[in-house]
């Protein structure tokens, strides 16, 4: 994936197939430190330790509509491309945990994109999960709570085009001068 905006929404979708009605998306910026970290949380369904290690292989996948799984290995890969780490913890039951970590500065981290498609597009697509977004950087903090959105709607569906335009304004006002390429 040519964006790390992507990797976020595919690891998403993974966590809403795993039955999470609950995502934290975390991304840090600490340019004194030179990192990014990316992390993704989820209390669904969670992977034993076997399919912990087993997903990162590209050629194992739960899903049957394809025969490959390269969402995590890529993700993984494009972290130690870009002198970082990658952690994957997950328990049955109880949910999973990705982080990466990207040299900030490395001539081969993988962009940003667009964060801000990314995140309506989830939300769009999954109305009924409470997402909680939270980017940190040197210049300031920005936090989006779906279910805070929800209990002030009542009733309205988050994927009603004016509360994700609305969502979308606030995404772009909250992260001005804060997102990185």
């Amino acid at each position: 994936m040519r964006e790390l905006s992507l990797h976020i929404l595919d690891i998403v979708q993974n966590s809403t197939r795993a039955r999470a009605s609950e995502v934290q998306i975390m991304i840090e910026i600490c340019t004194e430190r030179d990192e990014l970290s990316i992390t993704i949380e989820d209390n669904g369904e969670g992977m034993s330790k076997q399919m912990t290690q087993d997903v990162l292989d590209p050629f194992v996948t739960t899903r049957t509509t394809r025969r490959v799984g390269l969402g995590l290995p890529l993700f993984k890969d494009a972290a130690e491309r870009a002198e970082g780490g990658f952690i994957l913890k997950s328990e049955e039951g109880k949910g999973t945990v990705v982080t990466a970590s990207f040299k900030l500065s490395h001539i081969d981290r993988t962009p940003m994109g667009d964060l801000i498609s990314t995140m309506i597009t989830l939300i769009q697509g999954n109305p009924d999960v409470d997402f909680l977004f939270t980017y940190r950087c040197d210049n300031g903090e920005y936090g989006l709570s779906t279910r805070y959105i929800r209990e002030e709607l009542a009733g309205v569906p988050l994927n009603h085009p004016m509360v994700l335009e609305a969502i979308q304004n606030d995404l772009i006002e909250g992260l001005e001068g804060k997102l990185i390429d």
